[in-house]
């Protein structure tokens, strides 16, 4: 019997080039999809923690005969000559701020750092400017100490510290009214990145006699966005304890490149329910 030689035949340089076109192509159609699906396994893990702080925040209402949870003790009458304390920590004005030291801390199981419960995954650290003495991360949610504790929100309570400080029972519109939602400070300066907020402020402010537009929004609108210098969803967290993602209204104020806005015009319903009646 003959042994019959077989010689291997490999892939032709047509033939390579085909493969590679092909796995280009698949590749493109596959890419765009996971970008989706990582940017909605952000939005539903920012919003899985906006639910932690309401229920925390639920909690430390219970404790406190329903009194919503201060923003912050600024002033002297609170802290004499100390550090503030927000609702998240200390403000670090002697060192590294401290979680335990914050309003929320017996109800949350969280700590101040890169990646923790206290900052969105689509805002980590690095893509903003931490604010504080410190200059280090605390959180990336803000509250709405603006309408819930307005004497304990610095910055503001000066000049609307005459309104009540609520009580949780007395929140008429509950599945409208905003506690928390992603946050972001928009600049004046175009080459300087946003800084972090733990003030959810609405889009208009109070002057002392009238309502006036505020011209940097806080509401960041950092999820799912098509585009660069595109608005996306915030994840807002509500009173009633339920957390929906919703836009911006394109008629309100907003910073497209740090994706800070409103979800409404004027205060109400969300931000500041009776800002009419001021």
């Amino acid at each position: 019997m003959r042994n019959a030689t077989h010689a291997c035949r490999g892939f032709s340089l047509i033939e390579l080039l085909v493969v590679i076109a092909v796995i280009a192509l698949l590749i493109s159609i596959l890419l765009p999809g996971l970008g989706k699906a990582r940017q909605a396994a952000r939005l539903t893990t920012c919003s899985s923690q906006v639910r932690q702080l309401l229920i925390a925040w639920t909690l430390y209402g219970n404790d406190y005969a329903e009194r919503a949870m201060p923003l912050a003790y600024w002033s002297e009458e609170d802290i004499g000559a100390g550090e503030q304390i927000f609702w998240w920590g200390s403000h670090g004005a002697s060192g590294q701020p401290e979680f335990s030291a914050g309003f929320i801390a017996p109800y949350l199981d969280a700590a101040l750092a890169n990646g923790s419960a206290l900052e969105c995954a689509e805002q980590g650290t690095g893509t903003y400017r931490p604010q504080g003495p410190a200059r280090m991360p605390t959180s990336t949610y803000g509250y709405n100490g603006y309408y819930l504790s307005p004497a304990k929100t610095p910055g503001w309570g000066s000049s609307i510290g005459h309104r009540p400080w609520r009580r949780i029972s007395e929140i008429q519109q509950p599945t409208t009214l905003l506690v928390f939602a992603d946050t972001i400070l928009p600049t004046a300066s175009p080459t300087a990145i946003p800084s972090n907020t733990a003030l959810l402020d609405p889009p208009q402010l109070w002057d002392g006699g009238s309502w006036i537009t505020n011209q940097f929004p806080t509401t960041s609108f950092r999820h799912s966005r098509p585009g660069r210098n595109a608005m996306g969803l915030t994840a807002a967290g509500h009173a009633d304890g339920s957390v929906k993602p919703s836009r911006h209204d394109a008629s309100a104020a907003m910073d497209a490149r740090s994706a800070a806005g409103s979800i409404s015009v004027t205060n109400g319903p969300g931000y500041v329910p009776d800002w009419e009646r001021w």
